[in-house]
């Protein structure tokens, strides 16, 4: 059965300690689904070009944040690499560009927060990959491309990042509204990707409130790829949408 290509927001790293709609959704999202692997672009692993991690055993831990309440640093999520799914995400990745292979490196919270939710019992291989935000959205939707057969063997795709992610914008006084120019971006983004417009790809000129909801590429890169590696025939399906600290969106899309 063909695995999903998904983009999941993992807004703040709170959101592995926190109980609200959105760790519901993603507790119950992982339920349902028992793939042979998973392999998470995460937009906390930048690097000058795509890297697959290749890591026999478990995975050490990176904390990769600060100021947060001591509970976080304590959280084990003991994935498990697979040398040999990795080889074979970066035999379809090198049909399209260079690939680099790392064998240190532990999970960032882009990957151990929302695993932590879905697959709590840290039982299905796990190949992290990088993400290169200066390459353009195209570039990044092609890398997804390339990845899409291995669907049709039962690996899920996921991108873990953010489309609306300016940590200089969030209000933290409580409960607010989702404000507009922050809906508004996604909007567009949603809109276009379903209409298989090229403009998507141009979003700095072409969507709302760009530079303020995507203020640098790294949150939103992991979403080209999801949406690369999806089905072209499909409209992408929003799972979930919500609105942390008033624009810091929460955002699950199927392609």
């Amino acid at each position: 059965m063909k695995a999903p290509a998904l983009f999941l927001a993992h807004g703040s790293p709170m959101l592995a300690i926190e109980d609200h709609a959105y760790t519901s959704f993603l507790e119950k999202l992982g339920e349902g689904m028992s793939p042979k692997a998973l392999v998470v672009f995460t937009a906390h692993w930048m690097t000058r070009k795509p890297t697959v991690s290749a890591v026999e055993g478990t995975y050490g831990m990176i904390y990769d944040f600060s100021g947060f309440p001591h509970d976080l640093y304590e959280i084990v999520y003991p994935a498990h690499g697979s040398v040999e799914w990795a080889e074979r995400v970066r035999e379809h990745l090198a049909r399209v560009a260079e690939v680099a292979v790392d064998q240190t490196r532990g999970l960032d919270h882009g990957s151990w927060v929302v695993l932590h939710r879905m697959f709590p019992r840290a039982d299905i291989p796990v190949v992290q990959a990088s993400v290169v935000p200066w390459w353009t959205p195209k570039q990044l939707f092609q890398l997804g491309e390339a990845l899409r057969p291995l669907r049709d063997e039962g690996v899920m795709i996921i991108g873990s990042g953010g489309t609306v992610h300016n940590l200089m914008a969030l209000r933290w006084e409580g409960h607010v509204e989702a404000e507009r120019w922050a809906t508004a971006f996604d909007d567009w983004l949603l809109r276009e990707s379903a209409a298989r417009s090229e403009d998507v790809f141009h979003y700095e000129e072409k969507a709302p409130y760009a530079k303020q909801a995507v203020p640098t590429p790294e949150h939103l890169a992991p979403y080209w790829i999801a949406y690369g590696a999806g089905d072209h025939n499909q409209a992408p399906r929003v799972l979930f949408r919500d609105y942390q600290y008033g624009n810091l969106s929460l955002m699950a899309v199927a392609f």
